[in-house]
């Protein structure tokens, strides 16, 4: 097996290849003054398995480009197999048509990876289970919740004074499964309105399950762009007297915005996992990183 990163995240390329004792190969990435990138493999991988880790997060079009080069090099150079490791899958929100007129830019995307050579493909909490049905080359699924779980119960915080919340309906299945990693606590889950025009998010109510006496809630969603999703469900449970909220969220999407409005906002801690890289900039102090290196590790080691 040969490992290669993009420059989205060499981080968490660098963390699975500690875990998997395989190291990290080079791959030339160079930028023109316009723009357009260059892509060399400078490791033989004739006749081996090539994996490639590349999240396709903001610049979003920059990253998934230098994707598509990375895997026709590498198919190019005699590679036998290349697996794409897309921990974060760009464009996902945009899986169907939403309004007349709209492009469903997740499968041209999809068709794109298949059609530049990518064999098998790991991705990491969708915010559709119905996505991996768009591709027509094998798709695993990871989730970022067993090492949220294990996090929780490292804290203490999986109690009778504890309950999980999805911010809003879509999310219901994924609280689900934490709830039974963790021994089937409460969870509940609040209605979310959405403006398709402006993305202003606003949540009244409880839509499914309810808080009984407890004085802590765990928000647990699948990212975290703008922040107002979890700010509005914050502000619901304050309502509802929860007195302890925290957050857990797979991918650190982070407008520009979002590390203030979550740093200024009723929450005691917000949890991510490293799907997405956080640049210092947008560090902040109620953040901390998780990693999801020993999940990938272990997906690519069982193949």
């Amino acid at each position: 097996m040969k490992l290669f990163s993009g420059s989205s995240n060499p981080q968490l390329t660098e963390k699975i290849s500690k875990v998997i004792q395989i190291p990290v190969s080079l791959v030339d990435i160079h930028t023109f003054p316009d723009g357009e990138k260059r892509v060399r493999i400078q490791d033989s991988v004739v006749g081996e398995h090539a994996v490639i880790v590349q999240s396709t997060v903001p610049p979003v079009d920059s990253n998934y480009m230098e994707l598509f080069f990375i895997v026709d090099g590498l198919k190019r150079s005699g590679a036998e197999t290349v697996t794409a490791v897309v921990p974060y899958l760009g464009y996902q929100r945009q899986d169907h048509v939403f309004r007349d007129g709209e492009a469903v830019s997740l499968e041209v995307v999809v068709k794109t990876l298949e059609r530049v050579g990518v064999d098998t493909i790991i991705l990491c909490d969708l915010h559709s289970i119905k996505i991996p049905s768009v591709f027509s080359i094998p798709v695993t699924h990871i989730s970022a919740l067993p090492v949220f779980a294990e996090k929780i119960k490292q804290e203490k915080w999986d109690d009778k004074n504890t309950i999980l919340i999805s911010p809003d309906m879509g999310g219901i299945r994924r609280i689900k499964i934490l709830s039974e990693l963790l021994d089937n606590m409460p969870f509940a889950a609040i209605e979310k309105d959405r403006d398709l025009q402006n993305g202003w998010v606003t949540a009244e109510n409880l839509g499914e399950g309810k808080i009984t006496n407890q004085k802590r809630a765990i928000i647990v969603d699948d990212m975290i762009s703008s922040g107002k999703t979890i700010i509005a469900a914050s502000d619901v449970l304050f309502k509802k007297g929860i007195e302890e909220i925290f957050v857990f969220a797979t991918h650190a999407i982070f407008s520009e915005k979002a590390p203030r409005l979550l740093q200024n906002a009723n929450l005691k801690k917000v949890f991510v996992s490293d799907t997405v890289f956080v640049p210092e900039d947008k560090h902040f102090a109620k953040l901390e990183i998780l990693s999801i290196a020993a999940i990938i590790a272990k997906e690519l080691e069982s193949k």
